[in-house]
């Protein structure tokens, strides 16, 4: 019988989540991660037992019996971790946080969410709709939700759970979703998969784990083919087409409000609560999840307009007539084009800079000049030091091949992180974004008041 639960990588976005359930389920929990953070100092304070060295003597005594001790794991730990080795050799119950969500998608009606991007804000924004409305849910999200300050939400009446589903290393095929969404499949993580064509297997080999009576809701025009049961129902959705869709769209004075359209019943008057134009699609699909498990039309309307976004999703620091400051997360070409050209949606005749750190050699080799296109959509570029991660270097491969790739004509720097606050102080731009995946939002807390004396 489990008691207690260890977690190895505690401190991850997705991992933390599981930690907070178990906290709230009782369990003794524990568990190692490489670095302390807000977060881990979070989970500290709520009950976890967490350190920072990668020793067996650091492990607490009621984290070794194997006969009651879970260990959860993620997969970006090394295979010759200290503590995982010593886990695995004494046969204790070893898991990824993926196997984890799987068992709960097999208990509860999934609500999942995958796609290469817009799955963190989706996720996030469907656990909204239906956390206040009368159906309720729990969540587990990969980012931190404004409206409730966690990524973690739950239930004790609901049968529903709201999952974010990750393709790196194949994660979300441990997943039995009840109801899903596929956002987008553009090729990423290709250090993992090799070549386009698996990416979209994998993706594929997703859309047959749907439960019977279960549905699909996919962006229309997706290369990716789903392969469902026959009693999967399938329905696309697209900002201005498909079985989902928006019309009626008004953009201005800050504001986006559109007409959902749905084979369910129209809702007229949606209005975004993070008002960016992506945030369109993200909430039709998100919208057409709530609508589909039986939230009214008022609550999703009213909970559309109160839905506050994630940490570093279109995260605005600053936003005065002279000065807009945001973070975002994205890290993928296809994310920081839509990222830039919702931004000059609302900021057409301002003067739009970015700091990019790319995350990976791996991803800055094989799409440099997918990144140079998206990032020449800028007025201002400043490129930082590839965020390696996981990863050792690549020979030849820098920042610099995006650099030489950005268009003729835009005014670009490569710098260091370390030179981004001396940036930031000599200006020359209206709207600056922070953009990655790696520790350039470590930065964005200094940033944040450089501008603010800067606009006083």
């Amino acid at each position: 019988m489990i008691k207690s639960v260890y977690f190895i990588g505690a401190g991850g976005i997705g991992m933390s989540a599981l930690v907070r359930y178990f906290l709230t389920k009782g369990y003794a929990v524990g568990g190692y991660d490489k670095t302390p953070s807000e977060l881990t100092e979070q989970l500290r304070d709520e009950g976890a037992l967490i350190h920072y060295e990668d020793k067996v003597e650091a492990i607490p005594s009621c984290f070794k019996d194997k006969d009651t001790t879970l260990v959860v794991y993620t997969p970006a730990i090394p295979a010759d971790h200290t503590e995982f080795v010593y886990f695995r050799e004494h046969g204790f119950d070893l898991q990824k946080r993926a196997q984890v969500l799987g068992f709960l998608t097999q208990s509860l009606k999934g609500l999942c969410v995958a796609g290469t991007h817009g799955k963190t804000t989706t996720s996030t924004m469907t656990a909204h709709l239906l956390h206040q409305s009368h159906v309720d849910c729990n969540a587990f999200l990969g980012g931190i939700s404004k409206n409730y300050g966690t990524n973690y939400i739950l239930s004790e009446g609901s049968d529903y759970v709201v999952i974010e589903a990750d393709e790196f290393d194949r994660s979300f095929h441990w997943l039995r979703p009840y109801m899903t969404v596929i956002t987008a499949t553009d090729p990423d993580h290709l250090d993992i998969y090799g070549t386009k064509e698996a990416y979209l297997e994998s993706f594929r080999h997703y859309t047959t784990l749907i439960q019977p009576g279960g549905a699909l809701v996919i962006h229309k025009g997706l290369e990716m083919k789903p392969d469902v049961a026959p009693d999967v129902k399938v329905y696309e959705y697209d900002r201005e087409d498909g079985d989902f869709h928006a019309e009626n769209i008004r953009i201005g004075n800050g504001e986006i409000v559109f007409d959902f359209v749905s084979p369910l019943g129209n809702i007229s008057d949606v209005k975004l609560g993070v008002p960016v134009s992506i945030n369109i699609e993200n909430g039709i699909a998100a919208m057409a999840l709530a609508q589909l498990n039986g939230v009214t039309a008022d609550e999703i309307r009213q909970g559309m307009e109160s839905f506050k976004g994630v940490d570093r999703r279109f995260d605005f620091k600053i936003k005065t007539d002279k000065m807009v400051f945001l973070s975002d997360y994205a890290h993928h070409p296809n994310e920081i084009a839509q990222c830039v050209k919702s931004i000059r949606e609302l900021y057409q005749d301002k003067r739009i800079a970015a700091i990019f750190q790319p995350h990976l050699y791996t991803r800055t080799r094989d799409f440099y000049q997918d990144f140079a296109a998206a990032l020449s959509l800028l007025d201002v570029v400043y490129l930082c030091d590839i965020y390696p991660a996981r990863e050792q270097p690549i020979p030849g491969v820098t920042s610099k091949i995006i650099y030489d790739e950005l268009r003729p004509g835009i005014e670009k720097h490569l710098i260091h992180k370390e030179d981004i606050p001396d940036m930031v102080k000599k200006g020359g731009f209206d709207v600056l974004i922070s953009l990655g995946a790696g520790d350039v939002e470590n930065y964005v807390p200094q940033i944040t008041e450089i501008l603010k004396k800067i606009d006083n």
